[in-house]
């Protein structure tokens, strides 16, 4: 079964700039390198949630020094 899709519009220029740089490489459309690129974006902004906190941090260092990696 197919995925259903939504219609976003872009700028004229914005998807001809896009055009250009989907051409010679592997992805066959603009939709598909648009895809691609916000696939990307909510995959790096879920990775910052889960993000060290300045106490994880902590931690690290406290075991790299007992391991004398820090000093």
């Amino acid at each position: 079964m197919s995925e259903q899709k939504k219609t976003v519009s872009i700028p004229t220029n914005l998807y001809d700039a896009i055009q250009e740089r989907v051409e010679g490489t592997e992805f066959n459309s603009v939709e598909e390198y648009v895809t691609f690129v916000l696939e990307e974006v909510i995959k790096d902004d879920d990775e910052e949630e889960t993000a060290f906190t300045a106490e994880d941090e902590e931690e690290v260092k406290k075991r790299l020094r007992a391991l004398g990696y820090l000093d």
